[in-house]
């Protein structure tokens, strides 16, 4: 099978190319990169000049909910959600029924994911369901593919406890995964505490909850010399905490969300449930914080944190468990926000959507050069869309972007040199 991209501008944060680039794909490696390229290709796209194609994205952080909670999404709809947004590697949280604790759940997950022509990674507990008391077998779990792990939607009380995941996590070569929020300082809250959430009058989420562990952890981590990487950052304090620690040489990585570096708390005010999210939409000197620590590069990574959850749910504002999606959005937001706004170059983009989720995982980089594999997104930096709930490929529509009007939309989704998506009318 030969695939030829045709004039196509390139942003890969790997290599560098002068002008538009013809590349070349044969049985799923990228085998040609020039200026111009002439063959007897089983398929041509022309990009004309106007669409960029860069590495494939990878989101190290998403709910697919199967198995247990497949109403709400499973492995297809999530992966075609994934593709849709230019996402060829994900991985996928535990917080599943059963949890992903045991080899036959990684199993049923990876059988099922030979279906969606991307890769996704089932990503551990960090203790047997979720509990907090008992670590799971990472040998066990290494054994049969897992990467990384996680007690996502908690973090893991026991302080010694997640100090033992980490000396392990050593040994194992997994990486730890950190939800950062003190269930006791949350205590029932819903939304960011500040002044948004008297004026609802509803109890507040106090940034010391995400903060506090924050610092538990890189301290739990300098105690053993071992990674970790903490999950969707959203405050100002946090941010301080580990720009503070990579300086004095910890081991930490971290990531954040798009919907933080756009919103704030002021969105609560519509009381609508789709603009809550776990942890909560901060106020604008937390999203400022984000944004920068993005561009200085305390933040490595821009994932989503895609937690479907369907209208029934959603339906109130006080009850609905929290959580947005995120797949087919995250890209064009991010262009929208830091690319079209001059803060970040594509090649800056791309970096913290795709190559950077890799060196932190240590997963193979893929790039847009000879020898490669040909996991690539094709997408126009300037095309304008708005996003309908109703036409996202989710099986669930609580899109924190519902309405807004974007800049940037994926064309092609290329996984192991095959188109996996691909726009049109219909999309």
């Amino acid at each position: 099978m030969k695939l030829l991209l045709k004039n196509m501008a390139v942003a890969d944060p790997n290599v560098s190319y002068d002008g538009v680039r013809d590349i070349l794909i044969e049985n799923g490696i990228v085998t040609d990169v020039e200026t111009s390229i002439t063959c007897d290709a089983d398929r041509i796209i022309d990009g004309k000049g106007k669409l960029v194609a860069s590495p494939g994205l990878v989101d190290m952080h998403v709910h697919f909910r199967d198995p247990g909670f497949t109403y709400k999404e499973d492995i297809l709809t999530g992966s075609m959600a994934a593709k849709a947004g230019g996402v060829t590697t994900v991985l996928c949280m535990p917080n599943t029924k059963p949890t992903i604790d045991n080899p036959d759940t990684v199993r049923y997950i990876k059988d099922k994911a030979k279906e969606t022509g991307i890769t996704v990674h089932p990503v551990a507990s960090i203790t047997k369901g979720l509990t907090g008391k008992e670590l799971s077998d990472y040998d066990e779990l290494k054994n049969c593919g897992v990467i990384a792990i996680s007690d996502d939607g908690r973090p893991v009380e026991n302080a010694e406890l997640m100090r033992k995941a980490l000396e392990l996590s050593n040994e194992n070569k997994l990486c730890v995964i950190s939800h950062c929020e003190d269930l006791n300082i949350i205590n029932g809250g819903i939304i960011n505490k500040g002044k948004v959430s008297k004026a609802l009058g509803v109890k507040g989420m106090d940034r010391a909850s995400e903060d506090y562990i924050t610092a538990r952890e890189i301290a739990l981590a300098m105690s053993c010399d071992a990674k970790i990487h903490i999950a969707h950052v959203s405050t100002k304090g946090s941010v301080n905490i580990i720009r503070a620690a990579k300086k004095d040489g910890v081991r930490v990585t971290c990531e954040t969300c798009p919907h933080y570096f756009t919103y704030t708390d002021k969105k609560l005010l519509s009381q609508d449930a789709d603009y809550r999210m776990s942890p909560p939409l901060r106020e604008e000197e937390d999203r400022e914080a984000v944004e920068n620590a993005l561009l200085d590069g305390t933040i490595d990574c821009i994932v989503t944190d895609h937690a479907p959850h369907s209208a029934e749910d959603k339906a109130d504002f006080l009850t609905a468990p929290n959580g947005v999606v995120g797949l087919e959005t995250s890209l064009a937001v991010t262009l929208t926000q830091l690319y079209h706004t001059g803060k970040l170059s594509l090649s800056g983009v791309i970096k913290l959507m795709s190559s950077n989720p890799r060196d932190v995982l240590d997963l193979e980089r893929v790039s847009v050069q000879v020898g490669s594999v040909a996991d690539i997104v094709v997408f126009d930096p300037d095309m304008q869309w708005e996003v309908v709930p109703e036409k996202l490929h989710s099986k669930s529509k609580n899109s924190v972007f519902k309405g807004e009007h974007l800049k940037g939309r994926v064309i092609y989704t290329i996984s192991n040199g095959n188109v996996v998506f691909e726009l049109n009318d219909a999309t």
